[in-house]
């Protein structure tokens, strides 16, 4: 396995970060991917490259993730769908092959009106990334694995991946990260290497929010989860046993360090790759 980052989590300009990572030693960056970003020119998008190649930096993916609910609002949900295909094409001029999202919370129950809408526009946009030789990977989070697994499943796509991100599973919805590898195991394409902790437990659905097929808000009668971000390795992940179970599963691709929050961000990934390179 190798270690990467997120460029917005340190914090600096796109160019400086890659700089930045390259002399830590970090391998790899991916990069948000928002609306201004599919419409870089050509000079643009080659100076990403050549200084990420200054840099020995691999661009191992880009994150398309540009909020709301639209994949479960009917009508919008194709509209999210083709502006994720404008973001497969951005990877593919940047040369990489991984895009993840957020899609929102992937109900449990198939007969929920907002399944099939989701099922739609997901399908079109991993069906697109397939023909472009990319993957589509889905962040983990809102739902438990089981529930990611059967929609993966539903979809039926080569071009459909998972994006697990351990915190989000332990910290908002209290899945068990090692249980999630197991379950998602092949799909695994990429990874956040996040750490968090529950603060007080709730429903995972309120804490990320939901909403109807006409794109109104959806009550939950249960509390929000509340949640901690901290520092790698002062959560609640298990980090040995799910290193462990990510290489049993046999992934070999990027740790990428995500920290969205605290006052020290260079500080914070530094921790965190120092961490990471003790365990893998």
């Amino acid at each position: 396995m190798k270690i990467g980052a997120i460029a917005e989590s340190l914090k600096k300009p796109r160019l400086e970060a890659i700089k930045s990572y390259g002399e830590m030693g970090i391998q790899g960056v991916q990069m948000y991917c928002g609306k201004e970003f599919v419409d870089f020119s050509d000079a643009q998008i080659q100076e990403i490259i050549d200084t990420a190649k200054a840099a020995n930096v691999e661009i191992v993916s880009i994150c398309g993730d540009i909020g709301g609910h639209d994949f479960q609002i009917q009508g919008k949900n194709m509209e999210r769908a083709k502006f994720m295909c404008s973001v497969v094409d951005t990877a593919v001029r940047l040369k990489c092959r991984i895009i993840t999202t957020h899609i929102g919370v992937v109900p449990a129950d198939k007969n929920d009106p907002v399944y099939p809408i989701m099922l739609e526009a997901i399908r079109y946009a991993a069906e697109y990334a397939a023909d472009k030789g990319c993957v589509f990977a889905i962040e983990t989070g809102p739902e438990q694995p089981e529930t990611l697994l059967a929609f993966i499943e539903d979809v039926n796509s080569k071009g459909l991946g998972v994006n697990l991100d351990p915190a989000n599973l332990r910290m908002v919805s209290m899945a068990d990260p090692v249980h999630a590898v197991e379950v998602l195991g092949k799909y695994i394409v990429h990874t956040h290497a996040k750490d968090g902790k529950v603060l007080e437990p709730g429903s995972a659905a309120a804490a990320y929010g939901m909403v109807n097929p006409d794109g109104t808000p959806r009550v939950f009668a249960e509390k929000p989860t509340k949640f901690l971000e901290v520092p790698l390795g002062q959560g609640q992940v298990p980090w040995t046993e799910y290193i462990a179970a990510l290489k049993k599963a046999g992934f070999d691709g990027f740790l990428t360090i995500e920290r969205e929050c605290g006052d020290n961000p260079a500080g914070d990934i530094k921790l965190a790759y120092d961490f990471l390179q003790k365990l893998i």
